[in-house]
């Protein structure tokens, strides 16, 4: 019972250790690694929540890992990588901006954790860290087809957005299995550009990460479809 527990404990801190390495690849100049172990990141943080609500393993510990582990790998792993592959050229004062990401989204993390409106269907407040930090990793994944200026206007806007009062729309109603297609395909796509743009050389964690991230949407893709067929 104890182990069952830990089971989603496990997905959130690997989604902590996936943003610790995008960091040490960022600074040894492999820059598609780091954007993709952002994005095994968001793989993982996506099951961490609903695979505790399956197992019955919900826990303020988790929930307070959960906001740790996304401060590093949305917020400080991005904004090095940003920093790395452009704003260094500015010296102290691109460090400075780059810094501002992650203040900003630690700041929408905690407003989040003391609201009373958490749980809200139907529309965020300001925009997710998680899909800003996912954001800027795909831009910079094809950093050499988008021109900087574009990045950088991305990553201001995003800083800004994600302490705003705008309501960004959830997409958390959507059915499932509709969605789990989406998902599905833009993570086949994406791993075949990834694939042809580096000629393989990415972290096997994405060899181990895809896959299993794939049988967990098709597993509650059959179990949506097996409560249809019930009801």
């Amino acid at each position: 019972m104890r182990f069952t527990k830990s089971i989603p404990n496990m997905f959130t801190l690997g989604n902590l250790f996936c943003g610790f390495l995008s960091i040490g690849f960022a600074a040894n100049g492999q820059y598609k690694n780091a954007a993709i172990l952002i994005l095994i990141g968001m793989m993982l943080d996506s099951m961490d929540g609903r695979v505790a609500r399956m197992l019955k393993a919900d826990s303020e510990l988790g929930k307070e890992l959960d906001s740790l582990a996304d401060i590093v790998t949305f917020g400080v792993a991005p904004s090095f990588l940003v920093y790395y592959t452009y704003f260094f050229q500015f010296g102290l004062l691109g460090l400075i901006v780059a810094g501002l990401f992650p203040l900003f989204g630690a700041y929408r993390l905690a407003r989040f954790n003391i609201s009373t409106n958490k749980s809200n269907l139907n529309y965020f407040i300001g925009v997710p860290i998680t899909a800003a930090g996912g954001i800027l990793a795909l831009l910079t994944l094809f950093g050499d087809r988008i021109p900087n200026i574009f990045t950088t206007v991305v990553f201001t806007g995003l800083s800004f957005l994600m302490v705003s009062r705008i309501r960004i729309p959830s997409l958390k109603e959507v059915p499932l299995p509709k969605y789990g297609t989406i998902v599905t395909l833009f993570l086949g796509s994406l791993l075949y550009l990834i694939y042809r743009g580096t000629y393989g050389q990415f972290p096997y964690l994405i060899y181990i990460a895809t896959p299993l991230y794939i049988a967990y949407l098709t597993y509650r893709f059959v179990k949506g479809k097996n409560k249809k067929n019930i009801e």
